[in-house]
């Protein structure tokens, strides 16, 4: 059975830092993309990032870019989201998820197969 598990989030006040962490089991990430989308209170699901287990540029939503990192660590089958400079606007519960998006839909929730149960991150002002 395959299960990606978030951990991390937490309350942190405006301008801190964050890093939420996504494990699989069942499921080796070799040969997936893993992105990071959120949903905020009263609004849809958006992407943040992804990146492909082989290697390649990650991807960013527009909103994070030059604050969020993306990152995976190999020996742990676990990928990071390394989140700076929060704002209120970043408070959402963070999900995880696997699959296997061409790039041009590396942003798109429907390519992705597999998701975790989420992490809620509130970011106070």
């Amino acid at each position: 059975q395959v299960q990606l598990v978030e951990s991390g989030g937490a309350l942190v006040q405006t301008g801190g830092s964050l890093r939420v962490s996504c494990v699989a089991s069942g499921l080796t990430f070799s040969g997936y993309s893993i992105g990071w989308f959120r949903q905020g209170p009263g609004k849809e699901r958006e992407f943040v990032a992804a990146i492909r287990w082989g290697g390649g540029y990650p991807y960013y939503a527009d909103s994070v870019k030059g604050r969020f990192t993306i990152s995976k660590d190999y020996a742990k089958n676990t990928v990071y989201l390394q989140m700076n400079s929060l704002q209120p606007s970043d408070t959402a519960v963070y999900y995880c998820a696997a699959g296997r998006p061409i790039v041009s839909s590396m942003h798109a929730s429907t390519s992705y197969s597999y998701w975790g149960q989420g992490t809620q991150v509130t970011v106070s002002s």
